[in-house]
């Protein structure tokens, strides 16, 4: 049993080097003494630099394009700072007058006009004062008959002067009744000159003093408000300031008009801009800083008072070209951008003939091709490079999706489907 064991094992040797054998053979013979199939192909991917996607593998990668950008990202003051919106730009929605809140027209977060309506509030105090409109005016009616009456007595000498006398104070007394009221009912949203037995209003509509947006709504249907008491808040975010808080040392490099470049402090991905107007000349409380007032320049979507940013303060206008940090791609110790190019990919290059079949299948085909960059200053999302080579100035540049295509142009996984 263990020699018939001992002779199995030396007939499968055997068999195997002699397989061995005959596939070196062959592969000898069929590569002429070259480089072998896997060296040839690890040099093609060190070699490649421009690769082909089409319009689906774009959309499937997200693949977005821009160009080089001229940004202060060398020289710069960097801070922190607040979003301020001042107090002429912020309003407590109140009432006149106490009442009972019948109906409530807003929400946190809904913009408004100013002059739209915010609530309306009831009270029979409301149809009092209206009512005490009428009447007075029905007696100043009277009182002018009567002083009209009392001037002709004294015109005849008939009548006493002190009963002139007296019908004139009662109409004068009267009148500034009446004017009083009117006041009232104008502050109340009435007009007076509508005012009638038939027309009476026992609501009245609180609206808006300012355009803005609710920050918050303090009352609620069916409550009682009293006189001044708030029922809403709003801010007008159009009107946005940052404070920044700068230190002693650096306030010199400052002055008014210089523009600053900010983003959140909790959201970097979007840049805003900023001019100083206004240097403050006194300490901030404990803080040892000073404060510098800035006007929010441009589109104000998405900020907020009271939010924190950082923000950067050119000190000579130096710019330099700059991408967003997703452009670019680090690879065997150097980095590279991604341009759009003319260049075919080499699997195409030596084709001589492109039916017209395939020029309408490559019709959103674009190339990209591989430029080597030195990195830079890294600020707000953006990345100061200085080109190895030269590339057109107008040059598209793919601003995201430049991983996806150095996995492809490398055939080291993540190509776009």
């Amino acid at each position: 049993m263990i020699y018939f064991r001992a002779l199995l094992s030396s007939v499968l040797l055997s068999g195997f080097f002699l397989l061995t054998g005959c596939h070196t053979h062959r592969e000898d013979d069929g590569h002429d003494h070259g480089a072998s199939g896997s060296e040839k192909e690890e040099a093609h991917k060190e070699t490649t630099t421009v690769t082909s996607l089409t319009r689906e593998q774009m959309q499937s990668i997200g693949l977005t394009l821009g160009k080089i950008e001229q940004k202060p990202l060398t020289a710069v003051l960097k801070v922190n700072g607040r979003l301020k919106v001042p107090n002429n730009n912020k309003a407590v929605i109140t009432s006149m007058y106490g009442g009972v809140i019948q109906t409530l027209q807003v929400e946190i977060g809904m913009s408004v006009k100013k002059g739209q309506a915010i609530a309306t509030i009831a009270h029979p105090q409301f149809i009092q004062l209206q009512e005490e409109y009428l009447t007075v005016g029905s007696r100043i009616t009277y009182a002018e008959q009567e002083q009209q009456r009392q001037r002709d007595l004294n015109e005849g000498n008939v009548g006493a002067l002190k009963n002139l006398q007296n019908a004139d104070a009662e109409l004068r007394a009267l009148r500034t009744r009446r004017a009083s009221l009117r006041q009232q009912i104008l502050l109340m949203g009435i007009d007076p000159d509508k005012v009638s037995n038939e027309h009476m209003r026992s609501q009245l509509t609180i609206v808006s003093p300012m355009n803005g947006t609710i920050s918050s709504v303090l009352a609620k249907v069916g409550s009682y408000v009293d006189v001044a008491a708030p029922l809403a808040e709003i801010v007008d975010n159009s009107q946005l300031h940052l404070d920044l808080h700068v230190f002693e040392k650096d306030l010199p490099l400052l002055k008014v008009g210089q523009n600053i470049h900010f983003t959140l402090t909790n959201h970097a991905g979007k840049s805003y801009v900023a001019s100083i107007f206004s240097i403050g000349a006194v300490f901030e409380n404990d803080s040892k800083t000073i404060p510098v007032h800035c006007s929010v320049q441009g589109d104000k979507a998405g900020l907020i008072d009271g939010m924190n940013v950082i923000a950067l303060v050119s000190l000579d206008n130096v710019t330099s070209p700059a991408v967003p940090d997703e452009a670019i791609v680090d690879a065997e110790g150097n980095s590279y951008i991604f341009i759009v190019t003319e260049k075919e990919p080499e699997e195409h290059a030596h084709e001589q003939m492109v039916t017209a079949d395939q020029k309408h299948r490559d019709a959103g085909t674009l190339n990209f091709e591989k430029v080597q960059v030195a990195r830079g200053v890294s600020e707000l999302g953006y990345t100061g490079i200085t080109l190895m080579t030269d590339i057109p100035s107008d040059a598209q540049i793919v601003t995201k999706g430049a991983f996806f295509i150095h996995a492809r142009m490398s055939n080291t996984g993540g190509h776009a489907h």
